[in-house]
């Protein structure tokens, strides 16, 4: 049973970074600006909400 609670933990997590990645990755450069993200950063975001999920 805490197997399946760990894999089912690492799969959100792994969803969540691949999520916001994907969203973070398809803006412009103008709207990351105003969100204060570059691009070079993108990585470091997704895995931080990786991280809280």
């Amino acid at each position: 049973m805490l197997l399946w609670g760990l894999v089912a933990k690492q799969i959100r997590r792994y969803q969540a970074y691949r999520r916001t990645l994907i969203e973070l990755s398809q803006l412009d450069d103008r709207t990351l600006a105003d969100i204060n993200v570059t691009r070079g950063e993108i990585t470091s975001v997704a895995r931080r909400a990786a991280a809280a999920a």
